[in-house]
């Protein structure tokens, strides 16, 4: 293992999941388990890191979160990398990316964003893939990790014409920390409106470390704040819980 996989294997892969620079049969975000440690935010169609960029200070000021990776994907936009101490099942990372594009993003039309993992990556038997960078998207295409006073450069060409060195990727990746489950419990309070249904009882955000995933999916359900389409992919997750004997 050379000093760029392990920093992609530091920040973003569980131990279970082996990764070769530049594989294109590399596993996705999601892991066995249907757990992540990697949450990708992106702006694409056309690339705006003006737009990003206000994430990435946000979440370091307003979030107190330590700063994530800033990416040009080798297709047509930006990318947010999002490291996890601790992985997390997919539903709580599409919650705190839905929290932050509504809190950064809530003017940008939804089609320009992108959020990994999605909804479908919950579905039986789905296999998403998000592939890291350093890779190669295209003919003289590719995604590759940036330095924040650089990332400005790459609106017209979201790319690298030659693969990036990898030293100069690790050095980057070197600097960078991981979220701790109590970071992304308060980045999850102070995400959350102030008037949620509940939220004065029973924070939305306690359930994030509850080791009872019934409750969380309950809270997502429930959360009429959060968009539609998740909320039925937190329903039909908590179908098994309620699903009584059937008939013989």
């Amino acid at each position: 293992m050379n000093r760029l996989q392990a920093e992609l294997q530091r920040l973003y892969l569980s131990p279970d999941m082996e990764r070769e620079a530049a594989d294109p049969e590399e596993p996705g975000l999601v892991g066995p388990g249907g757990r992540v440690r990697a949450m990708v935010l992106e702006l694409a169609r056309p690339a705006s890191w003006d737009g990003l960029a206000k994430v990435w200070r946000g979440v370091q000021v307003d979030l107190e979160l330590p700063a994530p990776s800033i990416a040009v994907s080798g297709i047509d936009g930006y990318q947010l990398w999002f490291s996890l101490s601790e992985s997390v099942s997919v539903a709580q990372a599409i919650a705190f990316l839905d929290l932050l594009r509504r809190r950064y993003l809530g003017d940008i039309p939804q089609e320009h964003i992108g959020m990994k993992p999605s909804a479908d990556a919950s579905a039986p038997g789905h296999a998403q893939h998000e592939v890291l960078p350093p890779a190669q998207r295209a003919a003289g295409r590719w995604s590759a990790f940036v330095a924040p006073d650089l990332a400005a450069l790459f609106a017209d060409e979201p790319w690298l014409d030659l693969p990036p060195g990898a030293d100069a990727q690790a050095d980057l990746l070197s600097r960078l920390n991981s979220m701790k489950p109590a970071d992304l419990k308060r980045a999850l309070e102070r995400l959350r409106p102030a008037d949620t249904p509940g939220s004065a009882q029973a924070p939305p955000a306690a359930a994030t470390d509850s080791p009872d995933p019934r409750r969380f999916l309950l809270e997502i359900m429930n959360d009429r704040t959060i968009e539609l389409h998740l909320r039925i992919e937190a329903a039909k997750a908590l179908l098994p819980y309620f699903e009584g004997p059937r008939p013989l």
